[in-house]
């Protein structure tokens, strides 16, 4: 897929998402008017309503709205929030590097210790490193996340005192970014051993070693850019479970991530911040397919 259809697609994608979304949430049973009334103690007279109404453009039909809500989208203007009074877009820019720094530093680390992870583990099938990866893999799929998380944060934080949690400085992001690489390395991992394993089983990798290559030399130079390629379409479809991992995380560690903040806006219904997330999780999701749809390019030129 060239980038002009790749952007087409996508921008479809987004406005099909954004209208779904906005048609679902401006739906919700709850006047957002009567909300903002109670959350900034405002008397509750119609002309006070009336007045809040016209101003958030709630008087006018569903299509109208939507269209001057993607106008002000695309312009920075998403809005204010009904519970702190400020805009959605200045609230979002400030927690997003916290959201981003998590999602982004759990999946590069459990990229890189995937590969070590599964080469050692093709290498020797059944061996301890391959019976490990086999383990890790069952335990974090079986574990809950934030169940995980609180048994690690009295260990290292109450119990050893190796982390200083709920802190302001990098300590603080250490445990949250390992639990978030901890499930991915395991999948990662997996994924690529099983390709490794498939490369060891063809002609050409008997040929390597008819050559003269050992086990480890032939599986590195002929099964890692193929099984490297397999790591990264597993990395695209992990990018979604980050979101909800990220969300765990930042909720668990108090960390003020925009995840932290949309729990905290779901109970005054603040529609304005649930339709700024929707939005920001389907631009990460297509920042990430993107990326990784761009770095398969560069493996593999002959890939439309």
């Amino acid at each position: 897929m060239n980038a002009s259809r790749f952007g087409i697609h996508a921008l479809m994608g987004l406005l099909a998402v954004s209208l779904a979304s906005f048609t679902v949430i401006s739906l919700m049973p709850a006047d957002p008017v009567a909300i903002a009334i109670r959350v900034w103690n405002l008397p509750a007279t119609d002309e006070t309503i009336a007045a809040m109404r016209a101003q958030w453009g709630l008087d006018q039909p569903l299509l109208s709205r939507y269209l001057g809500w993607l106008a002000g989208f695309v312009t920075g203007e998403w809005g204010r929030s009904f519970r702190t009074g400020e805009p959605v877009f200045r609230e979002f820019l400030q927690r997003l590097p916290v959201s981003l720094s998590l999602g982004l530093a759990g999946l590069a680390l459990a990229s890189l210790l995937a590969i070590p992870l599964g080469f050692f583990a093709a290498a020797r099938p059944m061996g301890i490193v391959d019976r490990f990866s086999r383990a890790l893999s069952i335990f974090v799929q079986s574990v809950p996340a934030f169940w995980l998380g609180l048994i690690l944060l009295w260990v290292l934080g109450v119990q050893l005192r190796w982390i200083r949690p709920f802190s302001n400085d990098w300590s603080a992001v250490v445990l949250p970014v390992l639990l978030i690489a901890l499930h991915s390395v395991a999948v990662f991992a997996r994924v690529y051993r099983r390709d490794l394993r498939e490369t060891a089983a063809r002609p050409h990798f008997q040929t390597a070693l008819a050559k003269g290559l050992s086990d480890r030399q032939a599986l590195w130079r002929h099964g890692h850019r193929s099984a490297l390629y397999a790591l990264l379409a597993a990395v695209r479809s992990q990018a979604g479970w980050v979101i909800g991992s990220t969300a765990t995380m930042e909720i668990l560690f108090g960390l003020p991530g925009i995840s932290q903040f949309l729990v905290q806006s779901i109970a005054a219904r603040d529609q304005m911040v649930l339709q700024a997330y929707v939005m920001v999780v389907a631009i990460w999701m297509l920042v990430m397919n993107g990326g990784v749809h761009l770095a398969m390019r560069l493996l593999d030129p002959r890939l439309d």
